[in-house]
């Protein structure tokens, strides 16, 4: 019996030959977006795409899940000191670097001393290290993190710090590696990158905990946003994680095709960014500070009239179609307790923002339409500039333009690249106002830290706002251990940006993602955020048989 079924086999191999069958092609996930990375430098970078790619890319020592919980990745096992000072993390054995060498405590210990040694990693060295005391790995495999207070939120500072390899980067200029390879630990290995055309990714079928099912992802760039839309209908793209509203409609009745809405998974805040940096705080020219903000932007007074002229359930209504909620504060309500849902609104009231402006001497004397400064040196013409690849942001501008108009102030409109609106954002202050957004931690305190004056030299401001009072409870929150107490802080910190009006936060925009059905499947859509472009879906999917 077995050499008949022996038999049996050899002959299908032998048909199969004959008839030339072909192996299957290999599986190739392609998703679209409006963006590209900025950087591949994660000391670096600052756009979200370039933060997908290192999820996927990288390892961390946590994951965060689409629940908002976390999940040990690179470790085994964690232990703390009862004086919550010092953590000790024992690395898995056997992981492997995408180019063949193992993966270590010593590329951890590296790591977190790159980022907290390194200043010029803004994003990295003020957000999450800064009470990072020493990081030592020793001979048992094993990485020995000693902070200089216990923190309440460990987890969210180590999340993000994605882990790279020692033999790698200890030899190279950190400020000036663009890291091309990108040479990672994680499910996907960099194979080909075209900055604003596409980032190719293979599948790393050996990885230590979630090894893909399909073979590689392609992230294609597209500038014109119909075009996203268009190439999910017709089968050139696999999915898209960003569109305009108006395509909802239009795609919930293709075939083929299933659009997901609901909490992103980095819940987002949509900002309207003033330039108030003082003169006294504006960078130094070798830190990069230009500072050529309109003076009347650093008046509340003027931002405070402008809030009362903006109606953001028209801008709700019309560009997301509904789909979001009045923002706030930089703290988006996708971040649940933190969130300060007690705070009042400045209502939309025309005639109360020109009384405002009246009140304060900003009147217009020649009757062209537009204020000047009180003493009539300048008119207020602002300049409003926004990404070139925001979905939102042209029509925004356009509603600004016609809100604002009403109570005498002139917009000088205009898109720009991402990597320069960057360089003119922060810590140049080269703007105005600008129009973007915040993609958030799980935890507070990174966009806490916007705010703060330290932040103004780093890059890490966009506002230039600075505000001892606010300064001090920042530090506080970092290191009060009652969860009922740092809410307390937290709430308190949202009222007073909120009435000193540093931003006017239009919205919070839900997230609507669209796949196709006929390609792959498996993607996670019934946990309580969205993100498709995550790792949570990208290493489950498969091809449909």
């Amino acid at each position: 019996m077995k050499s008949k079924i022996l038999y049996l086999l050899i002959l299908a191999t032998l048909v199969l030959s004959a008839c030339g069958a072909k192996p299957a092609e290999p599986s190739v996930v392609k998703a679209g977006w409006a963006g590209s990375p900025d950087s591949l430098n994660p000391g670096l970078a600052v756009l979200v795409e370039a933060y997908t790619i290192f999820e996927l890319v990288y390892d961390s020592m946590y994951d965060l899940n689409l629940d908002g919980s976390f999940t040990l990745s690179l470790a085994d096992s964690v232990t703390r000191s009862d004086d919550g000072l010092v953590y000790t993390f024992k690395i898995k054995e056997g992981i492997k670097w995408h180019d063949g060498q193992t993966l270590t405590a010593a590329d951890v210990a590296f790591t977190y001393n790159l980022y907290k040694d390194t200043p010029e990693y803004p994003y990295l060295n003020g957000y999450y290290t800064p009470y990072f005391s020493s990081i030592e790995a020793n001979d048992k495999n094993e990485v020995i993190l000693t902070l200089t207070e216990a923190i309440p939120n460990l987890e969210s500072q180590l999340v993000f710090l994605y882990v790279l390899p020692k033999h790698i980067w200890e030899g190279v200029n950190k400020l000036e590696f663009e890291n091309l390879e990108m040479v990672g630990s994680g499910p996907f290995k960099m194979a080909e990158y075209v900055q604003n055309e596409f980032v190719r990714l293979a599948a790393n079928k050996e990885h230590f905990s979630t090894p893909p099912k399909v073979d590689e992802v392609i992230f294609q760039t597209f500038e014109n946003q119909d075009a996203l839309v268009q190439a999910l209908k017709t089968g050139q793209l696999d999915m898209i994680t960003e569109m305009q509203n108006t395509a909802v409609a239009t795609l919930q009745g293709t075939e083929n095709i299933e659009v997901v809405i609901g909490a992103p998974f980095s819940p987002g805040v949509t900002d309207i960014i003033f330039n108030q940096t003082a003169p006294e705080n504006c960078p130094t020219p070798d830190e990069g500070g230009i500072c050529t903000g309109h003076a009347a932007l650093r008046d509340r007074n003027v931002r405070l009239a402008m809030a009362h002229a903006t109606d953001k359930q028209k801008l709700i209504d019309l560009i997301l179609l509904g789909l979001g909620s009045p923002g706030l504060t930089l703290i988006p309500d996708g971040l649940g307790v933190w969130y300060n849902n007690s705070l009042k609104d400045y209502e939309y009231d025309v005639a109360k923002a020109n009384q405002i402006l009246d009140d304060a001497g900003y009147l217009d004397t020649d009757n062209d339409g537009t204020r000047e400064m009180p003493d009539g040196s300048s008119p207020l013409t602002f300049r409003l500039n926004w990404p070139s690849d925001s979905i939102t942001a042209p029509r925004t501008a356009e509603l600004l333009s016609e809100m604002w108009g009403e109570i005498g102030i002139a917009l000088e409109m205009q898109a720009v690249d991402p990597d320069a609106l960057t360089s003119q954002c922060c810590p140049a202050f080269d703007f105005d106002i600008m129009i973007w957004g915040w993609a958030s931690d799980p935890d507070p305190s990174a966009l806490l830290y916007v705010y703060t004056t330290e932040a103004i030299p780093t890059g890490s401001s966009e506002t230039g706002y600075s505000n001892p009072a606010y300064d001090e409870l920042y530090a506080q929150q970092q290191t009060e251990l009652d969860a009922a107490a740092r809410k307390d802080i937290v709430w308190e910190m949202q009222k007073i940006v909120h009435d000193d009006v540093v931003y006017i936060i239009p919205y919070y925009e839900q997230a609507t993602q669209a796949y196709r059905t006929d390609r792959f499947t498996g993607w996670i859509t019934d946990q309580p955020k969205v993100e498709l472009s995550d790792t949570t879906s990208l290493v489950v999917i498969e091809p449909v048989k």
